[in-house]
């Protein structure tokens, strides 16, 4: 029998799996995402929950073959790291991570994407049909996408492709992304920005609106609680649609996938109010066939799942490959 280890590195939480030859999950584990000091804590939080998983499935960690890894980012896969990610404390400048956990499990054979490419190779192998053209894209405490064009997942020389949360939408810079630079996808539709988003609309136009907007913990969840039966938050969720069907426009354009599929938590937790603005507004902006757009059917396992197929199939999702 062989075993795979699947990790998720977000800004929020690390999970690991461990799969069988047929991808069934045998053990899991998770925490939350160490906020520091430094990013040598976040790996040791990352072995600690790998050991767990491997616990959970009754296996040795040394008895895997092969791992892979979805992260947050910037990667430097010459190095197998994150450097500098955006949505954790300036203090954590580095995160190794494929050296140490080739360490733990003994394998060279460790596979690192970022989340989203991670995300697109979990669809592409649990598709009926192992699609050759498509993209998956994550809205949640940021915004990214995974590529697969041809059957190759993109990943770029760095790791770092797929990138566009931070393709720049609004060259009057309204809204600053938490990368520090202005007019960015991000830095309206992430769960992180939204509420930030709806508060300097609200200073532009400071209309009568039940919204929280001075509470401290004011977030995205009110936002599209309230929208519908509060004019201003309605208005806030249509903004939204708006810069969601631009940014996938551009995806589309680029890379003319065949079905685009979205996840992360704020798409899984408002998904029609997400994913329909997008649909009705895709026919005005796309020159070119414009694909099918589906929720994610893998939750939030999408990441982690895609881990695991990386791992079991060479880096790729590809089941051919097995």
């Amino acid at each position: 029998m062989a075993y795979y280890v699947g990790v998720d590195l977000g800004a929020t939480n690390v999970r690991s799996v461990v799969a069988d030859e047929s991808a069934t999950i045998l053990g899991s584990a998770f925490d939350r995402t160490p906020r520091g000091p430094t990013g040598i804590a976040v790996t040791e939080a990352v072995l600690r929950i790998v050991r767990a998983a491997c616990e959970k499935a009754s296996i040795d960690p040394t008895d895997a073959v092969a791992c892979g890894i979805g992260s947050i980012g910037p990667l430097d896969l010459a190095e197998g790291a994150v450097e500098n990610p955006a949505n954790l404390p300036d203090t954590i400048d580095r995160i190794p991570l494929t050296g140490p956990i080739s360490k733990l499990l003994d394998t060279e054979e460790v596979y690192l994407h970022n989340d989203t490419n991670a995300g697109v190779i979990g669809e592409r192998f649990h598709s009926e049909r192992n699609p050759a053209d498509m993209v998956y894209v994550t809205i949640s405490s940021g915004v990214g996408a995974g590529v697969c064009v041809d059957g190759n997942v993109l990943a770029g020389w760095d790791g770092n492709a797929g990138e566009v949360g931070h393709l720049t939408l609004d060259p009057h810079g309204f809204m600053t992304c938490g990368c520090g630079h202005e007019g960015h996808w991000e830095a309206y539709c992430s769960g992180n920005n939204i509420p930030r988003y709806a508060e300097r609309l609200h200073a532009e136009d400071p209309i009568d609106t039940a919204l929280p907007l001075e509470d401290p913990d004011f977030s995205a969840v009110d936002v599209f609680e309230h929208a519908g039966s509060d004019d201003f938050a309605t208005h806030v969720v249509d903004q939204l649609g708006h810069w969601n069907a631009m940014g996938i426009a551009n995806i589309i354009h680029a890379y003319a996938p065949l079905i685009v599929k979205v996840g992360g938590a704020v798409a899984l937790n408002n998904p029609e109010q997400i994913l329909e603005p997008i649909r009705e507004k895709l026919e005005e902006m796309v020159f070119i066939n414009i694909p099918q757009l589906e929720l994610t059917s893998l939750g939030d396992d999408v990441v982690v799942k895609g881990a695991v197929a990386s791992a079991m199939t060479g880096g790729t999702g590809d089941r051919s490959r097995l």
